[in-house]
């Protein structure tokens, strides 16, 4: 086999959105097990819907994400220029050659003429496709339109009784009977290339061997292969991935949460955690194994893995991996992660004041509670905010050896150093008012957080300082009778 060599080509109309990072990082999964190159271009010819900012801003969620590219958009190479809007005499060039070979020609119809085609179509029960008004017009006619200032498409000529066949990597072989498609446009009236058939020109330019994409690129593949066999160009390898389905199995939107890769980032989600999740969605390696890095998916990642069936979107997995890579972060990197989100909290003074050290006690209290970064702020008020009383809680404040636990604890309340001393503390009063652990821990936790549940005790201790703890103390105390 041929060095491998595949391309993601996103239009810059929107967000890099859940599918299409899925689609890029397949191709990068699978070019990165082979060893090949990996083309990243720009498909802007969506003159009103194209804006350079999306175009930077998904170039940016590529490198964030981690995917990485060794030709087309920023690092440059042999097959540029790599956005369609650049390359507009190349795609002229071909069109010009299939007109002269007879394989399209120029169409003058109005969308008003195209638009009383389709409905008569549809009246009659028929697929709305091209009648080929235009299709035989001779020199001196199609001449006599162009004098008069018309400004023709260019349409490719479908082959009679032809069927096409793809032999698809991931779903089989898949038949087009050409009897199902009319001419269809590849050059519109202003010089802009349609996609079927811009890409067909750009991937065979650039080298292109396996094309990579989503499920709902294959009824485009048929008006593709014919530009490929009129052009006598090799045909690359399809591979078509399943559709991206929310947790109802309907189609991934915003109804589902957060539809763009930026939007995850922006909530805290860790990129080697959504890179495993993305990897996950629609492939599955051998075994049981779930939580898999960079170099392990690259090694493992065949096309043969790759399922059929529709991925379902789930959002509670994606929370549990994120969590399990934050677990995994070393605690003075997710120091830096989270303290942005911190600085954006109302805690941002309370957190400021802290010193290096109780700083990344704070962080170590939060890892195990968050599922992502954005988690923080919320976790992180048990910690700033006075406490309020769950019911749960007043109820336990009000039990037999309460007043005993919180006075005992209280009176001789040392300036802890580490946390090990507060569990020590606890463990030590434990024994000398001669109750279970969970007798002394729950009311402590009640008095002190108002709550049932949260960090770790030593660590709250730790960061309130023995006059904080001793205020929280006493506001407790008067709630008990």
């Amino acid at each position: 086999m041929s060095r491998v060599k595949v391309r993601f080509a996103p239009s810059p109309t929107g967000p890099l959105h859940i599918g299409g990072a899925r689609s890029a990082l397949f191709n990068y999964l699978f070019v990165a097990h082979h060893h090949g190159d990996f083309v990243l271009r720009i498909e802007d010819t969506d003159l009103d819907r194209s804006r350079r900012e999306y175009e930077e801003e998904i170039i940016a969620s590529l490198k964030w994400l981690g995917i990485t590219w060794n030709e087309g958009m920023e690092v440059g190479g042999g097959n540029g220029p790599y956005r369609q809007t650049e390359r507009l005499d190349l795609y002229q060039q071909y069109a010009e050659q299939l007109v002269k070979n007879g394989q399209a020609y120029p169409c003058f119809c109005s969308e008003e003429e195209l638009q009383s085609e389709r409905q008569e179509m549809m009246g009659r029960g028929e697929m709305p496709r091209y009648s080929g008004r235009c299709r035989d017009l001779s020199a001196p006619e199609i001449e006599e339109k162009l004098a008069k200032g018309l400004k023709p498409t260019i349409r490719f000529r479908v082959p009679a009784h032809t069927v096409y066949e793809v032999d698809d990597l991931v779903r089989g072989k898949v038949h087009f009977d050409s009897e199902n498609e009319g001419d269809y446009i590849i050059v519109k009236s202003d010089g802009i290339p349609t996609y079927n058939f811009a890409v067909v020109i750009d991937d065979v330019m650039m080298g292109i061997t396996h094309v990579i994409r989503a499920e709902e690129h294959l009824s485009n593949t048929p008006r593709q292969l014919m530009i490929y066999d009129a052009l006598n160009f090799p045909r690359p390898q399809f591979a078509h991935i399943s559709l991206i389905l929310g947790s109802d199995r309907q189609k991934m939107s915003k109804r589902h949460g957060a539809t763009s890769l930026i939007q995850y980032r922006e909530m805290g989600y860790l990129p080697q955690a959504l890179f495993n999740f993305l990897a996950l969605m629609g492939w599955s390696p051998e075994g049981e194994e779930e939580i898999l890095d960079r170099e392990q998916l690259i090694t493992a990642f065949t096309l043969d893995r790759v399922a059929k069936n529709p991925a379902v979107f789930d959002l509670d997995k994606l929370n549990w991996i994120n969590a399990q890579y934050i677990k995994k972060t070393p605690l003075q990197e997710l120091g830096a992660m989270l303290r942005p989100f911190l600085q954006a909290s109302v805690y941002a003074e309370a957190v400021a004041a802290l010193d290096g050290y109780h700083f990344a006690l704070l962080i170590e209290a939060l890892r195990d509670r968050i599922t992502c970064l954005a988690d923080a702020a919320e976790q992180a008020e048990v910690f700033f905010a006075e406490p309020v009383y769950e019911d749960e809680a007043r109820a336990i404040l009000q039990g037999e050896n309460t007043l005993a636990v919180l006075e005992a604890f209280r009176k001789k309340l040392p300036e802890f150093n580490e946390t090990v001393e507060v569990k020590q503390y606890i463990k030590n009063l434990t024994k000398e008012l001669g109750l279970k652990p969970k007798d002394v821990f729950m009311p402590l936790r009640c008095a002190l957080t108002g709550q049932t549940h949260g960090p770790d005790l030593p660590y709250l201790v730790m960061i309130w300082g023995r006059d904080g703890t001793i205020a929280r103390l006493n506001a407790a105390l008067s709630l008990v009778h």
